[in-house]
């Protein structure tokens, strides 16, 4: 047991993370002989850590920070709410702040997604759209329509509903077995269609599965508009509109998980928006409150609310934080910073420069592929560009954590280096961003990825 007022200095800060903080998805023994990365400071599109050095968040910290760090105005707005009223819970009482947020969201969502359920993150608004499919079937007369479609690779949360979603095989393992139901197929990757898979079969894919699952089985299909995990995925022309008919035909919820992708990180409001779809249901969180208060949300559609208007039916489901006042109003102000300021369309007109800057990087033997959309995008890196061929799993630890993680660090330039799939560098920054940014950018990546050939292609 430990009792400590706040630590005064960096080496205490040090020795009570190292000894008492458990860090998410982390490696703990990592940092028996390293120091714990400790961020103490953000502005604009910048952190500075404990020793006052400056980075790039590159990761807009993660996928989060749509307007930057350090603003006093958005931090203001919970702060003042929290004078006036703390804390209240959404379990059949109401308070104004959740009210006005889930009328301000309905009127940006698309389509008739009219209904909010808060939520306290992500995890639990796939957890909660997912938990509502279920319900929603058994009162439709349809019990037996419990199985979810996703994608392999594709990351959807760790609840252990949400994980049987998840289509990423090293996260699923350690906590086998899973909640029963989840169903993968084929996803986006383009850059790695298996020989005479064309792009017109991806959506077949999901026929095909809900065909051998049997239709009345299933209940819903859950995606991404640009996949996270495997390296932003973007779809082909028309693959989302064909995945519509098909739910349609067979009785299936659509979900839109833009845990990511709403809020202006693919230049809309939402994911669905940039590429013309109509889900049943978006998941949400990050950028709602751009991270200055933990809130996710699941917005369904007035059809999918429909049977809990109903008598006494009731979503026996829910969060003590959830639509919490204070994450409440700085999601208000933070849409407000999103609306007023011209942030989508900062996006929107800069989103060719980023991806220039990063396709010129293509000169570079080691990069293979570049994808992604708005301000989320991904570099791929293969051992050989010509044959495609990738690297073995002791490579890609060579690679990713024994160079490219540390290096990128240590010049400057947060950003995520990955091989949930096939080895990524992705980088996703604050919507803020813009030309000096991406030349800051190229101005590390270049240097580290020419080096990062050497060792790993060249063996220099």
């Amino acid at each position: 047991m430990a009792t400590t007022d706040h630590a005064s200095t960096r080496e205490d800060l040090q020795e009570l993370a190292k000894r008492h903080l458990w860090m998410h998805f982390s490696r703990m023994g990592a940092y028996a002989d390293h120091d714990v990365p400790i961020i103490v400071r953000g502005e604009g599109c910048y952190v500075w850590d404990d020793k006052g050095k400056r980075y790039f968040d590159g990761l807009s910290s993660l996928f989060c920070t749509q307007i930057g760090h350090g603003r006093a105005d958005v931090a203001q707005a919970g702060a003042d709410q929290a004078k006036e009223l703390g804390y209240f819970p959404t379990w059949s009482y109401a308070h104004p702040r959740a009210i006005e947020l889930a009328a301000r969201i309905a009127g940006l969502a698309p389509g008739d997604l009219n209904r909010v359920f808060f939520t306290s993150g992500g995890g639990e608004a796939v957890e909660s759209a997912l938990k509502l499919v279920r319900q929603y079937h058994k009162l439709t007369g349809h019990p037996n329509k419990t199985k979810v479609i996703a994608r392999k690779v594709a990351y959807h949360g760790t609840t252990l509903g949400a994980l049987s979603a998840t289509g990423v095989t090293d996260l699923r393992q350690p906590f086998e077995p899973l909640t029963p139901g989840g169903c993968h197929v084929a996803n986006t990757n383009l850059y790695r269609l298996a020989p005479g898979y064309g792009a017109e079969n991806l959506a077949e894919a999901v026929l095909e599965c809900i065909e051998f699952e049997g239709p009345d089985t299933v209940g819903a299909v859950i995606l991404e508009p640009v996949q996270n995990a495997g390296g932003c995925f973007t779809p082909p022309e028309g693959y989302f509109q064909r995945v519509r008919e098909i739910c349609d035909e067979h009785d299936i919820v659509m979900i839109s998980d833009e845990v990511i992708c709403s809020w202006g990180r693919l230049g809309e409001w939402f994911g669905a928006q940039r590429y013309d779809y109509q889900p049943d249901i978006i998941t949400t969180a990050k950028g709602i409150t751009s991270a200055y208060a933990p809130m996710g949300a699941m917005i369904a559609s007035d059809r999918m609310m429909e049977p809990f208007l109903q008598g006494s039916t009731s979503f026996a489901h829910g969060f003590t934080f959830a639509g919490h006042p204070v994450a409440a109003a700085v999601a208000l102000a933070n849409i407000d910073v999103l609306e007023h300021e011209g942030v989508l369309e900062n996006v929107r007109e800069h989103e060719a420069g980023f991806r220039a800057m990063l396709e010129s990087l293509r000169d570079i033997e080691i990069v293979g592929d570049v994808r992604g959309a708005g301000y989320f995008h991904a570099i791929e890196l293969v051992r050989d560009r010509d044959t495609k061929q990738s690297f073995d799993h002791q490579e890609s630890e060579i690679l990713l954590r024994g160079f490219l993680s540390g290096e990128l660090f240590r010049r400057g330039l947060i950003c995520r280096a990955d091989d949930r799939g096939d080895p990524v560098i992705q980088l996703s920054p604050p919507l803020i961003a813009g030309p000096e940014h991406f030349e800051e950018m190229e101005s590390v990546l270049r240097p580290v990825l020419e080096e990062a050939t050497r060792r790993m292609v060249h063996k220099a």
